[in-house]
């Protein structure tokens, strides 16, 4: 597909302005050097070349094959290509699943007739491929109205019109797409099927997707891997980002868990740079093109304004980046070389004067570069139309002079010394703002650059699986069995039949007892008034014991209950909620968060997929916006964070080793620096449904 000796146009036409001519017309134009079919039975031929009839009348089996004809007439010509020998094609044709029900049934017959006769299939729905290492222009994307310009960007996209728009905001941007590719309905072929091939292409440095929607979030994860072992950054935008989970979840940590939450973790933790939106890709593939991956997030930030350098810097604070203050020996350099009334802390602040003395600029940058602690900089200015080509001059000398990633932010720069400066290879930015964000993307890959261990991505038992239908709540005192098993420390718990066997079971663990409800019925006990804290005696758990009995049968008539959890009381520490669910897309996937009563109103959650490494689940902790909390505040220990990370990761083993799992819920997690106890827990357990598989709105 990516790479044909011999294309056949289905369908194809002698006008160049209409969708079956233009794949015709750009192949010629840019020069194809294969053997191009047209193949259409109202035509002998088209621009000098032979137009078969039919597939069956071609000469051999093309290595690629447009079905540029209506939906009805599509599988038909897929069967003919199919025994003709061709192993894939490309299908323009529309009226499939992007109109419904009766839509994806016609484009399952269309998947089912491909393989009945061996042939892949790119589409159905969508508007082809680029390849412009070999002028391989199979589509009618008006991206292709200009001749593509080959570069080491492949960009593949699930929609068509805005991944065209996507590309040309590329173009005048001076950045080469080697690849662009139109996946469309993803029937067969996917967006990730092809970036996997397209990584191993020695001529393409960055990856690129524009994606609505996932089946199998393990294809994504063995990309990323295979991006990284590479050393291939790999920027993704994703829609839809406050889609919330289709199911009601019975736990916290379903609830929690929309679609977007879990994608946006799956992608940092394998090590994935996520654009906010198309300006904020193209920024990164920018800076990705032009920039060494810097060792470190220390940022300098060079103005001519004060102000500019501010918003920068609060920025840069937002983004979890450094601001550091250069070394006493730096900032003596930068006051003998920039005004008195200029500043050498960081922003430096060089003044106007530059233009009357440009070494002002390049030695600031230099010097600054050169400070250990100092691993990128952002040089910031604005108009100075009349100094472009003088400035140029001074921004490649410093290319010239430096190993530190730095980029150019230009507010209304002028076009030619954008022209020259992207010639140069030197990255340019036109907003504040968004040169801090693609600062901060060089810094995350580098960051998951050092986390990478090579090691292949796991294998997933989890494929094709949905919610299942219906999930019930396994016994405490089970639940805590399977948790111990797998090293999850918790609070030691027993089940009661009543009043009496509480008294008994309290006296042997000694005072003070927490009395619960347990019922299958009654997921959240202490709604329904199921829970006693902090009992002292045993006269005190008969009295709890059956002023809760009664209540949760208030609460629930009809609900089953199996008898009272005795649990000897912990004392309180820090608050964190653990948990693992089954996501459609990923499979397991665990959570860790800031706990208590407020879990679902801060949203201050962590999510990765199973397994999770110990640097991984460092990672997670360290995306939590309370975060400081756990090195301890106002009076209370530190988190013991090496027992947190080995409980994270214990989980994601145990999310792995029970897939008949699909929610559980720790919470309240209490930890301090003595370890870390879970006192309160949910299990649910279902039989997972995998005859197809949820894709992410």
């Amino acid at each position: 597909m990516l790479h044909p000796k011999s294309i056949a146009i289905v369908g194809a036409s002698s006008d160049a302005n209409k969708l079956n001519g233009r794949p015709f017309h750009f192949l010629r134009r840019d020069g194809y050097k294969g053997k191009l079919y047209p193949v259409n039975p109202k035509y002998a031929e088209i621009d000098g070349v032979r137009c078969y009839p039919d597939v069956e009348s071609l000469p051999e089996a093309p290595d690629l094959a447009i079905i540029a004809v209506s939906q009805k007439l599509a599988a038909a010509a897929i069967a003919a290509l199919g025994q003709k020998g061709t192993p894939v094609a490309i299908i323009f044709s529309s009226g499939y699943s992007e109109l419904g029900a009766e839509g994806a049934k016609l484009e399952q017959e269309l998947l089912q007739t491909a393989q009945s006769n061996n042939i892949r299939i790119c589409g159905p729905n969508n508007l082809g491929l680029i390849n412009a290492f070999e002028n391989v222009t199979a589509t009618f994307s008006q991206y292709a109205d200009k001749t593509p310009i080959p570069g080491p960007v492949a960009f593949a996209s699930q929609s068509g019109a805005f991944g065209t728009g996507i590309a040309a905001l590329a173009r005048g941007r001076g950045i080469g797409l080697g690849y662009f590719i139109n996946t469309g309905n993803q029937a067969d072929i996917t967006l990730i099927d092809a970036l996997i091939e397209i990584a191993d292409d020695p001529r393409i440095t960055v990856l690129s997707a524009y994606i609505e929607g996932l089946r199998d979030g393990t294809e994504l994860i063995h990309l990323a891997h295979k991006a990284l072992d590479l050393e291939k950054p790999l920027i993704i935008t994703k829609v839809g980002r406050k889609a919330a989970g289709a199911r009601a979840a019975a736990s916290h940590t379903g609830s929690l868990a929309g679609e977007d939450r879990v994608f946006d973790g799956v992608l940092r933790q394998h090590g994935v740079i996520r654009a906010r939106n198309e300006e904020h890709m193209l920024d990164l593939v920018s800076a990705f093109t032009c920039c060494p991956i810097p060792k470190g997030n220390g940022l300098a930030m060079i103005t001519q304004s004060g102000g500019a350098g501010v918003l920068m810097a609060d920025r840069a604070e937002e983004l979890g980046l450094e601001v550091p203050i250069p070394t006493p020996e730096t900032q003596a350099k930068l006051q003998s070389v920039i005004p008195s009334f200029g500043s050498a802390s960081n922003p430096i602040d060089v003044t106007g004067q530059f233009l009357a003395e440009p070494k002002i600029l390049s030695e600031s940058v230099k010097i600054a570069l050169d400070d250990p602690g100092i691993h990128c900089c952002i040089v910031w200015l604005q108009l100075l139309h009349g100094s472009a080509d003088l400035l140029v001059d001074v921004f490649k000398g410093i290319q010239t002079g430096v190993d530190k990633p730095f980029i150019v932010c230009w507010l209304e720069a002028p076009e030619s010394a954008l022209r020259q400066l992207r010639d140069a290879g030197i990255c340019v930015i036109g907003a504040t703002e968004r040169a801090v964000d693609a600062i901060a993307g060089l810094v995350q890959y580098s960051q998951a650059r050092a986390r990478h261990d090579g090691q292949p991505p796991p294998p997933s038992a989890h494929k094709n699986e949905q919610e299942p239908e219906q999930a019930m709540a396994i016994p405490s005192v089970r639940a805590a069995k399977l948790l111990e098993d797998m090293g999850i420390p918790l609070a030691s718990a027993e089940l009661a039949t009543g009043p009496d066997a509480a008294r008994e079971i309290a006296d042997r663990f000694g005072y003070p007892v927490a009395i619960k409800i347990e019922s299958p019925d009654i997921l959240h006990k202490t709604e329904a008034g199921g829970v006693r804290l902090g009992l002292t005696d045993g006269e005190s758990v008969v009295v709890a014991s059956q002023e809760i009995m009664t209540a949760a049968r208030a609460y629930n008539p009809a609900a089953k209950i199996e008898g009272l959890i005795v649990q000897r009381m912990v004392k309180p520490a820090t608050e964190l909620v653990l948990g693992v669910r089954r996501d459609p897309v990923f499979g397991p996937v665990v959570m860790v968060g800031l706990g208590g009563i407020f879990v679902e109103i801060l949203e201050d959650v962590a999510f990765a997929a199973a397994p999770v490494t110990a640097r991984q689940a460092e990672l997670m902790l360290n995306g939590l916006q309370g975060r400081a909390i756990l090195d301890g505040v106002r009076g209370k220990p530190p988190v013991d964070l090496h027992a947190l990370i080995q409980v994270i990761c214990d989980l994601s083993r145990f999310a792995l080793a029970h897939p008949e799992i699909v929610e559980l819920d720790l919470n309240p997690v209490f930890a301090d620096s003595n370890g870390i106890i879970a006192v309160d827990w949910m299990m649910m357990c279902g039989t997972p449904n995998t005859t197809n598989r949820k894709a992410v709105p």
